[in-house]
């Protein structure tokens, strides 16, 4: 089976970080977020993975380079924003024959792949969606999921919560038949919106809901979020875990730490007190800092005494 992974986008909510460093080469923990993306797919299925990107697209070459993976990595090039559409017809050239996978950038998740894709074989149609539950729809794809069929029948993307049809959400991962491209217009565009919303009602569009972790890692919060959901599930392969944290291989800490992850060589000094943070390789954190809800870049200093709550703080500030 061959995997596309969507990472087109510029990053913009993580900016500064992603201002030198693209969003999928991000680190969550020892490694980068794509990374975290791919350890998701059951290696023994998987042929080829296509990288769709846009942007830090040599970055993310030489990054590939440089890891052994049981499988070829071909990094597709968007010249022009193309939508999630845009970015999957993008890839056909390169895809085998069969079911393809789709799944977002910058997702963590608990979803058992190889799963979804017996479900998706066994119910038929072209298109399977991975789904999760949430209290609040209207920033997401909804779908309208039958369970005794396993179908979705109406699909909508970002409704207002009183006009949601469920609280099942798409939740980014896609199994796709190559029959998926006759539905798909010529120009850039949204599978969600253009795509999934006019085939639902013919029966073709399957749901695959899910339990365990699903995070979307594209906001600060959920950058954290994301890194403190790989330190409860062990997703790390180097470094410790102390309480609820982790500590990268030769970083100290002589304060007070919680919910974090303290990259590398990473230091923090007494008195601090630093909560639900990411602090990344070679930071510096001096004396007495409160760092709440922060993310602190690569060979950053902060110097004593200094107070943050939910700030972005650049690498080599």
């Amino acid at each position: 089976m061959d995997v596309i992974v969507l990472a087109g986008g510029f990053g913009t909510r993580l900016r500064p970080w992603t201002e030198s460093i693209p969003k999928p080469l991000l680190p969550i923990l020892d490694k980068s977020m794509i990374e975290h993306v791919l350890d998701v797919l059951p290696n023994s299925q998987v042929d080829r993975v296509l990288i769709a990107a846009g942007y830090g697209v040599e970055q993310m070459r030489e990054h590939f380079d440089k890891i052994p993976l049981p499988y070829e990595v071909i990094i597709v090039e968007e010249t022009e924003p193309l939508g999630t559409g845009g970015a999957i017809a993008n890839c056909r050239q390169y895809l085998s024959d069969g079911t393809f996978c789709v799944i977002n950038g910058d997702l963590i998740t608990g979803l058992k792949v190889e799963e979804m894709l017996e479900f998706h074989k066994d119910n038929g149609g072209i298109a399977t969606i991975s789904l999760w539950e949430v209290e609040d729809p209207s920033r997401f794809g909804v779908a309208d999921y039958t369970q005794s069929t396993g179908k979705i029948m109406r699909f909508q993307e970002k409704p207002p919560i009183e006009e949601a049809f469920s609280n099942l959400i798409n939740a980014g991962t896609y199994l796709l038949e190559h029959d998926i491209f006759d539905m798909m217009p010529e120009i850039p565009h949204s599978i969600e919106r253009d795509v999934y919303e006019k085939i639902a009602p013919t029966g073709v569009l399957n749901g695959f809901p899910f339990r365990g972790t699903f995070v979307d890692a594209g906001t600060p919060a959920s950058f954290v979020e994301a890194s403190q959901a790989c330190i409860s599930s062990n997703r790390f392969s180097s470094g410790s875990v102390q309480g609820d944290s982790w500590f990268g291989e030769g970083s100290q800490s002589a304060g007070e730490v919680s919910g974090s992850s303290i990259g590398p060589g990473a230091t923090i000094a007494e008195g601090c007190n630093v909560r639900n943070s990411v602090i990344l390789e070679g930071a510096s954190i001096g004396e007495n800092c409160v760092l709440d809800n922060c993310l602190v870049g690569k060979g950053t200093t902060l110097s004593q005494g200094t107070n943050l709550q939910g700030e972005i703080v650049d690498h080599q500030a």
